[in-house]
């Protein structure tokens, strides 16, 4: 083995030879463990969200797979339509010049599949780094031809029964990209400055407030959507409008008569507590205006831009006549917000603009464009979801399908007991297109082809048909990703021995947007033998949200982003200021990410190997909690891996070429092989059943005390008296090494679902004298713990000879005594067991506490002033005389005690002032308080070491 740990020469090596040897596929043998994975867009890179949750599905697959279960992690990725159909467009108008319209779709389609083939690989290249051990040789991509084939299949099946529909409903809309977006594509997390706008809609036929009044005010965000405003809502409660419900305000500027009506909706407490309402423009106003039979009134394009003329529409997306379509001509083509100002300017010069006051608001954006979204009434393609929901909801109320966390379930039901209709349509070219046909009239024909379509409902070879324009919603696509992906609709021998799959590892944040839907999609698609539902996984392992050190969300805006990939390889400070303010239109906002990377990165990231990132991740993942990444926690566990390959090493240079029991032979265990074997017992079950219960906090931190501070600090030490003894015998020497080589080798099979790459390599120098066979580590069998292998008297005696030699070291560290002088140490006050273990353990105890002599001290024997540690009831005793020098040791407690005391009386001073602890921030005065503890126990030790000393 090489002299110091190196993980960048050993990491791409052992994942080729894994790849290329297949050792990822399903070996076709025990009980099938199946998981599919999220899929990430074709068009993205690894972020610490995918990193994260990749490790903890790598992690499940690698133990399963070592239990001899037939392993199946199925990987593909996402066609991401907007995303994908942006990247392309930007890159056609860069080298070409041209737009997507001036190829045609088929041409600009080819466009991508020629980008895909380049370029769409980059994030199953991060994956091979992170050591993801998926089935590539079953890889799928949501546009491949047979997954088409389901997509197709699906949405013929659901319009047939009666599950899809065409309508005109209220949609998030892009107007840059124009398209309809998901709720999931929308950002409104930034607060942004605004106005809140204060008009007064004048009152009808002479009605008046209650302040007699002749107008009511109400406020909005959007002045430009008065246009379309077809009621004015109040609190039925509220006794300032009680007498106004019924009657009816005069638009103004559009001149139109529109109703006061009462609304729980209206929340009397904000603002006048009278709201506009215009169910065109706004998801709650339109469940108010359904609530109330209003007519809907666009006054939008989909460029976000009033119209020559409104549409006035029913909630049955038809052409209504409750009121005229006109708009003021002035108004006609303005932008949204140009038509803002001047409305806000015609109020104003009407006399009825009220007041303008600022306001903080979030406003929605669209995730790739940027731009603010408009709730529009568009023609969309939705699926009805309330005859697949119930299903759903019962499969997880039944426990087919379970949570873990299981709080989760609540956040499941709450969705799915209020769905809406889900919008499944979108006005993209890339994507699967909607396979439906019109003719000249608008009829609508769906089938998989235009052939069937005619075949269908029996049209004549004549009728002139055109396909939908319109692709499908990428959340549709993916939720038929587990059995999709496995060749439905065929019945293919990979889908009857892989489905259901085993486990779902995913963030709550898509639960509703992928979770649900592939439940409900599943459950209505899938049904076994019997004819009974099947559910999509049995277990949904929720995950928390990968935060920064600070807990602050990571985003390109703050600046606070990591690529996992930069903490395997490390990044000069100069590339990572580079990534992080790449393409920043802000000036200011660049300027300030730059200066908080240099502080917290001054030079940069260090390169710290998959391993130890993988065993980060695992640390943190206490289930269902947000997660602080601190980078320096990496540093930790690139120790361990370093402590690790040290260990290896030393294993290695102890039994290479020597008898290890390899060939059989008699072996006398000393008390430390028994007790460390007996310890890995139990270290074997904590990992184990945290594995079984989704506790990769837990296992990860089972596995580090027990490499760290048992087998590596302790045990390694223990073994040295037996291996470095003259004297020892053939089998005392042949039972130490077997257990040296056979611990580290159940060490790192325990370890190799956490760190597969150091394992490995570490397991190839010691299979053989280990006496295991097999080409690699990911195929060996996984640890079972065996209660009859743990020794009960070892564990206690061995937890003894800790305590001596503890107590040794504390008195060491606390007289200032070198470790490497060796001193006499006697004992008293014990049983006959301490006895017993003190001269059965005398090597032990002579060698690890370095000592000159050891001596039992009876009772009726004085002991010269010691300093003394307890180990049970024994007392171990250190003599003081001529180990130290007094009188130095006298001057220098006294000159930190005087320290100590200075400090201490100058914060008690501080926090005796009433007027400091009031104004200073409460942090600074907590950590003063912390400190004025800390020093109280401080000096009271140094004031007993001082008494101590005067005594000698």
């Amino acid at each position: 083995m090489d002299k110091t740990f190196n993980p960048q020469a050993i990491e791409r090596q052992w994942y080729q030879t894994w790849e290329e040897k297949g050792y990822f596929a399903p070996s076709g043998e025990g009980q099938p463990y199946s998981i599919v994975i999220p899929p990430p867009n074709v068009t993205g890179s690894l972020h610490m969200g995918h990193g994260f949750q990749h490790t903890l599905m790598d992690a499940l697959i690698r133990y399963q797979r070592m239990k001899g279960c037939n392993t199946l992690w199925k990987v593909g990725t996402d066609h991401a339509g907007i995303a994908t159909q942006m990247v392309v467009e930007r890159k056609l108008a860069h080298e070409e010049g041209k737009t997507r319209h001036d190829l045609g779709r088929e041409t600009f389609i080819d466009k991508i599949w020629e980008w895909k083939a380049e370029s769409g690989g980059n994030i199953t290249r991060q994956m091979r780094r992170l050591g993801n051990s998926v089935d590539w040789s079953s890889e799928r991509f949501t546009m491949d031809e047979g997954f088409y084939k389901a997509v197709q299949e699906v949405f013929v099946r659901l319009y047939d029964d009666k599950l899809i529909y065409r309508g005109k409903r209220l949609v998030n809309w892009d107007p840059k990209l124009h398209t309809a977006i998901s709720d999931l594509e929308v950002l409104s997390d930034e607060e942004e400055k605004g106005f809140l706008w204060h008009f007064r809609y004048p009152l009808a036929d002479g009605a008046k407030t209650a302040d007699g009044l002749n107008y009511i005010v109400v406020a909005t965000t959007r002045p430009e959507t008065m246009l379309g405003d077809t009621a004015v809502a109040v609190h039925p409660e509220d006794e300032r409008y009680q007498h106004l419900i019924g009657k009816f305000v005069q638009l103004p500027l559009v001149d139109r008569l529109i109703p006061i009506i009462a609304d729980d909706y209206v929340d009397r407490e904000f603002g006048t507590g009278c709201v506009k309402i215009t169910p065109a423009h706004d998801f709650n106003d339109y469940e108010v205006g359904k609530r109330h039979q209003l007519p809907m009134i666009n006054v939008l394009t989909l460029d976000a831009a009033i119209r020559t003329e409104a549409e006035v529409l029913t909630y049955e997306g038809k052409t209504g006549d409750a009121y005229a379509s006109t708009l003021p001509a002035r108004y006609a083509g303005l932008d949204r917000y140009e038509g803002r100002k001047q409305i806000v300017a015609d109020f104003e010069a009407l006399g009825l603009l009220d007041k303008i006051a600022d306001h903080v608001l979030k406003a929605p954006r669209g995730d790739r464009s940027g731009v603010v979204v408009e709730p529009m009434l568009t023609d969309q393609w939705f699926v009805a979801v309330e005859a697949l929901a119930k299903p759903a909801i019962e499969a997880v109320e039944n426990g087919d399908i379970q949570f873990v966390p299981k709080q989760y379930e609540n956040m499941y039901f709450s969705w799915m007991r209020n769905l809406q209709d889900w919008c499944i349509s979108r006005q993209l070219w890339w994507g699967h297109r909607i396979p439906a046909w019109y003719d000249a009239e608008g009829n609508v024909y769906v089938a998989r082809t235009e052939d069937e379509a005619r075949s269908k409902y029996n049209l004549s070879a004549e009728l002139v048909l055109s396909q939908d324009n319109d692709v499908l919603d990428t959340w549709f696509s993916s939720a038929l990703w587990t059995f999709g992906t496995m060749g439905w609709p065929e019945n293919t021998a990979e889908l009857e021995t892989f489905h259901p799959t085993s486990v779902l590892v995913t963030g709550f944040d898509i639960i509703f947007f992928w979770v649900a839907r592939m439940i409900m999609m599943t459950m209505h698609f899938m049904k076994d033998e019997n004819g009974k539902a099947q559910i999509p996984f049995k277990t949904v392992y929720v995950t928390g949200l990968i935060r920064d050190s600070q807990g602050q969300k990571m985003s390109k805006t703050k600046g606070n982003v990591l690529d996992p990939i930069d903490l395997i390889d490390g990044i000069s400070l100069d590339d990572l200021l580079a990534k992080r303010t790449a393409n920043m239109m802000q000036p200011q906002l660049a300027a300030k990410i730059d200066k908080a990377t240099r502080k917290e990165f001054p030079e940069g990231i260090a390169a710290y190997g998959t391993d130890a990132l993988r065993f980060t991740y695992y640390s943190l993942a206490s289930t269902g909690r947000d997660i602080k990444f601190d980078v320096q926690r990496l540093e930790g566990f690139r120790n361990f891996c370093n402590k690790i390959w040290n260990a290896g090493k030393y294993v290695l240079m102890n039994a290479e070429g020597q008898d290890c029991g390899q060939n059989g032979g008699d072996v006398v265990l000393s008390l430390a092989d028994r007790w460390i074997i007996s310890r890995l017992q139990e270290a074997e079950q904590r990992v184990t059943e945290a594995l079984d219960t989704y506790r990769f906090d837990l296992a990860s931190q089972a596995l580090y005390e027990f490499v760290w501070n048992e087998y590596c600090d302790w045990y390694l030490e223990l073994s040295k008296p037996v291996l470095w003894d003259k004297t020892a015998s053939a089998e005392q020497l042949r039972g130490t090494r077997q257990t040296l080589v056979r611990v580290l080798e159940v060490i790192l099979r325990l370890a190799h679902p956490f760190m597969p790459f150091i394992t490995e390599e570490i397991w190839q120098k010691v299979r053989d004298l280990a006496g295991k066979q097999g080409d690699t580590l990911m195929q060996q069998p996984w640890p079972v713990a065996k209660n009859e292998r743990i020794d009960q008297q070892a564990l206690v005696d061995l937890e003894w000879v800790k305590g001596v030699i503890l107590g040794v070291r504390n008195i060491r560290g606390e007289m200032n005594i070198s470790p490497a002088k060796a001193i006499n140490v006697f004992c008293r006050h014990g049983d006959s067991e301490d006895q017993r273990r003190l001269e059965q353990n005398r090597t032990f105890l002579m060698k690890l506490a370095k000592l000159e002599s050891l001596t039992w001290l009876e009772a009726d024997k004085e002991a010269p002033l010691s300093a003394t540690a307890l180990v049970g009831e024994m007392e171990v005793l250190v003599p003081m005389a001529g180990l130290i020098d007094a009188e130095a040791e006298i001057a220098r407690i006294s000159k930190e005690l005087d320290k100590q005391t200075q400090e201490y009386t100058k914060l008690k001073s501080k926090l005796d002032n009433a007027s400091y602890v009031e104004k200073a921030p409460a942090a600074v005065v907590e950590k003063d308080r912390a400190r004025v503890a800390e020093l109280d126990i401080s000096r009271a030790k140094l004031e007993e070491q001082l008494e101590r000393m005067k005594s000698l």
